[in-house]
């Protein structure tokens, strides 16, 4: 039998616990949205309505809208169509702007880096040895 985990009470007693060795604590259970819901009545303008309305269902499908994350994807939502209207009109949004609606689309997943940081409400990822080879046998140079 492999050598079993020592329990963290007896690493405790012993003194050699160690808190970067901690496993990390479980995300927050959020509440999942049970229906696509309607776009805001304060989104600033049709660019904002056409992003929520576009990726409302997107988010819904994949589990990544919560009830608490409505006001951020609103403001998501509310961003984009500010960056959209002053870009139709010839200007070009200040550096901050893009900043942080560059951040708000990383927090829901939707840049290509970001997809695979971003997980489903009620997934479990199985972790193991990182280390591990499968078995494989390692390969020797002649």
């Amino acid at each position: 039998m492999a050598n079993p985990r020592k329990p963290t009470s007896l690493k405790v007693v012993a003194g050699t616990d160690r808190p970067d060795r901690a496993p990390p604590a479980p995300a927050a259970e959020l509440p999942l949205v049970s229906d696509v819901p309607p776009a805001p009545d304060w989104l600033p303008n049709a660019h904002a309505i056409k992003e929520w309305d576009r990726l409302a269902p997107i988010l819904h499908a994949n589990k990544l809208l919560t009830e608490a994350g409505l006001s951020a994807f609103g403001q998501l939502c509310a961003l984009h169509g500010n960056t959209v209207q002053l870009y139709s009109a010839g200007l070009a949004p200040v550096a901050s702007m893009v900043s942080q609606l560059r951040g708000l689309m990383n927090d829901f997943g939707l840049t290509p880096v970001a997809q695979g940081k971003v997980r489903p409400a009620g997934d479990v990822e199985k972790t193991g040895n990182a280390f591990a080879n499968n078995g494989a046998k390692r390969k020797t140079r002649a």
